[in-house]
């Protein structure tokens, strides 16, 4: 790795300024230089010079790498979320493209540092990351490397089983030892409501008791574990599996790296189109010389395109921004624009409020890619940007348009966001049938689960748990469960 050379820290500090006089709030940012080898080294391990050592980051290596030698990508940089944050440019890249590349990072880094869904993330994860490498080794030096790696991959098949608003929000409160003895000392024998005279004849002493031995039975059960659907799989296996120390260690240590990539993933388009606005504004507007303005516009036009049928974040992310920049500039925005009707007025309407930079910085602090495009993805935008969605024709046998109506298509986008386009599992039951094996539920919404990819699953978990595994869904309109045991997989009607 090498330090930034000097006339690249001078455009370094000079795009910081730019970026601080426009409102920008980030940490101090340590650039570094790669050339294309060790930048795909660095990629492959999602941006962390120090990683466990697993195959997969090898196989990415690989994808990565001849992606570039064959011309079919580049990576003109990475940033880690961390304080203080470190960035990598690519060696050989063109001053304009270093250019362009320091702005874009400088507004991740901004977004890192002041948006909400980033707020719990661990800023130290550089060290984090190195210490998870450490303590794998360890146990691979004492285990072997086929044991510990055997485990490794059960466990990376269920990394996407958390929960990544728990950080958030308290889902159910931690139970006390003293909960349930409190429950039964306030709890009352259900009596029929009676006149005191005649308590003794609606209420007699053979249906009191009756009454008291049904309540001992009901409170002598063994209570539900988990007492509602838990939807952190990870977590109920981490305090409930019979795991060994070293397992539960790695278990801990995949958990720990789900939950700091997850914002990442919540946040990808806002994400990009927010450093991409930037970029465009410092690079257009402040750091461009005149003869460097050809080879941006040709560099940004390329991160920026959108193939047909394709949906690049930065161009969506980006154009939305500006939207909204310009609705709250101009006013559109509230129950008078709501209400018009008029679409001359409407094509028309500028209040000169000037508000759009407030909001965007607003939207900017509060907003993941759902609840950023459920908002502000309106009909207006996706008539401008000519949104649409598409469908497999079973008869043609081709992807073709299925609508442009506004409703569908943001329907659609949404639905391949929320939960990262992932389907739900909760664990509903840990001594399902009475058998100690583990229920797990598939809250269906529309789209089947991949079958392959539930098998696996049921695989990875059934590792764990070591006792068999069964998975309530849905497949082709008919409820299933399927079931494994550790030697076969089964299904049968639910």
């Amino acid at each position: 790795m090498a330090a930034l050379p000097a006339y690249l820290l001078d455009i370094q500090r000079e795009i910081e300024a730019h970026g601080r006089a426009y409102g920008l709030d980030f940490w101090e940012t340590s650039f570094e230089i790669l050339d294309y080898r060790r930048m795909q080294e660095v990629a492959a391990f999602s941006g962390f010079p120090v990683r466990y050592p697993h195959w997969r980051f090898g196989m990415e290596f690989e994808h990565l790498n001849k992606s570039h030698i064959y011309g079919l990508s580049k990576i003109y940089e990475m940033v880690i979320n961390n304080n203080p944050a470190y960035a990598y440019l690519l060696e050989g890249n063109s001053l304009v493209d270093q250019k362009m590349v320091i702005a874009h990072v400088l507004g991740h880094v901004d977004f890192f540092k002041n948006n909400y869904y980033f707020s719990k993330t661990n800023r130290k994860m550089i060290d984090g990351m190195a210490n998870h490498a450490t303590r794998v080794r360890r146990h691979i030096e004492r285990l072997g490397l086929d044991k510990v790696e055997s485990f490794i991959d059960s466990c990376l098949c269920l990394e996407n089983l958390i929960d990544p608003m728990s950080p958030f929000i308290v889902r159910q409160a931690p139970e006390r030892p003293d909960d349930h003895k409190a429950a039964e000392v306030t709890q009352e024998l259900p009596r029929l409501r009676a006149k005191e005279y005649m308590e003794t004849f609606i209420n007699p002493p053979e249906y009191v008791q009756e009454q008291r031995r049904k309540m001992e039975k009901e409170r002598d059960k063994p209570r539900k574990n988990p007492r509602e659907p838990q939807r952190d799989v990870l977590l109920f296996l981490l305090q409930n599996a019979p795991l060994e120390g070293w397992e539960r260690d790695i278990l801990e240590i995949i958990r720990d790296e789900a939950y700091y990539f997850a914002p990442q993933r919540q946040t990808k388009v806002i994400n990009e189109g927010w450093a991409a606005y930037w970029h465009s504004k410092i690079m257009t507007e402040k750091a461009l010389k005149a003869s460097e303005i050809i080879d941006y516009a040709d560099h940004n036009a390329g991160v920026l395109a959108s193939a047909p049928g394709q949906f690049n974040p930065y161009k969506v992310g980006v154009s939305l921004l500006r939207h909204i920049e310009e609705r709250w500039d101009k006013g559109r925005f509230g129950k008078e624009w709501n209400e018009c009707e008029d679409s001359e007025a409407r094509r028309t309407w500028d209040k000169r409020l000037g508000l759009g930079r407030q909001k965007i910085f607003e939207v900017r602090k509060h907003y993941n890619d759902v609840t950023f495009l459920d908002e502000f993805f309106t009909e207006d935008f996706c008539r401008e940007n000519q949104f649409f969605s598409f469908a497999h024709n079973e008869r043609s046998g081709n992807y073709e348009i299925d609508s442009r109506e506004f409703r569908k298509v943001k329907q659609k986008i949404l639905f391949q966001l929320t939960n990262f386009g992932e389907p739900f599992i909760l664990v509903e039951d840990a001594n399902h049938e009475n058998r100690g094996e583990l229920l797990l539920v598939h809250r269906h919404e529309g789209t089947d689960l991949n079958e392959d990819h539930a098998h696996a699953t049921l695989n990875a978990i059934e590792r764990i748990w070591r006792r068999p595994v069964t998975l309530r869904t849905v497949l082709d309109g008919k409820a299933k469960m399927l079931r494994y045991d550790g030697k076969d997989h089964t299904d049968k009607p639910a």
